[in-house]
């Protein structure tokens, strides 16, 4: 289930999001070996928590948010940035919403670190920082429209569900897999942590808009028109 855009429209040009977009697609094809091959800097720049427990590679904390281990990979980082970066961005700033997401993916870091301080295998990816943009546009506009494509088997089925449903899935996804242990290499206590990073650093901005009064006035919705779409080829799911 991948969302591909939300009914959300951004007042001002999100010009972080899209140069955070551009560094991570720099990123990737300079470290992927059919590309530019540089899989030093991959291996150099990743966050390894043992040794940041141990004061070392402390850089690793920032520029892991920049690597990434393969297309997919890649492509659903970027897409879930995409479609919510635009409105925390209009919201915060482009200045705000840079240290937003740093803010967050520190977090996310802090949270992998803590649930296994002495673990040597890298972390990498954007992931954490995006969970932070999620949490805090669930704050923000829980009941925004997105569309998402579901992937059955073989059928493709568009739908458009609040912004609530699809975020508060993913996070009780990110929980359930991390309390069962799965081992996948995913790094779900980072996209817990990163989450609820985003949702705090978000309430600010959220009382400044009147908290619930903010709330009461929009419905959970976007505070302006909501976006309207050509109709898409894809067919949609009936009720």
């Amino acid at each position: 289930m991948f969302p591909i855009r939300d009914h959300n429209p951004s007042q001002r040009p999100p010009y972080v999001r899209n140069l955070l977009i551009l560094i991570n697609v720099a990123m990737f094809l300079l470290t992927a070996p059919w590309a530019g091959n540089a899989v030093e800097i991959w291996d150099r720049l990743a966050l390894y928590p043992v040794a940041i427990m141990h004061g070392d590679w402390l850089w690793g904390l920032v520029t892991h948010m920049f690597l990434h281990a393969g297309i997919l990979h890649i492509a659903g980082n970027m897409l879930f940035l995409w479609v919510f970066g635009d409105n925390m961005e209009d919201q915060l700033g482009h200045g705000g919403f840079l240290l937003f997401y740093l803010a967050c993916g520190l977090a996310a870091a802090a949270g992998q670190i803590m649930a296994d301080p002495e673990s040597s295998i890298p972390m990498i990816g954007a992931s954490g920082a995006i969970a932070g943009v999620m949490g805090g546009y669930l704050l923000l506009f829980p009941r925004a429209r997105v569309d998402v494509i579901a992937i059955i088997i073989i059928f493709i089925r568009r739908f458009t569900i609040p912004a609530s449903v699809l975020l508060a899935v993913w996070f009780g996804l990110q929980l359930v897999s991390g309390l069962t242990l799965v081992d996948d290499g995913v790094a779900y206590a980072a996209h817990a942590a990163g989450f609820v990073a985003g949702i705090v650093l978000a309430l600010p901005r959220f009382l400044a808009l009147g908290g619930r009064a903010f709330w009461d006035r929009t419905h959970g919705k976007p505070p302006h028109l909501p976006a309207q779409f050509a109709p898409s080829r894809l067919p949609q799911v009936r009720r």
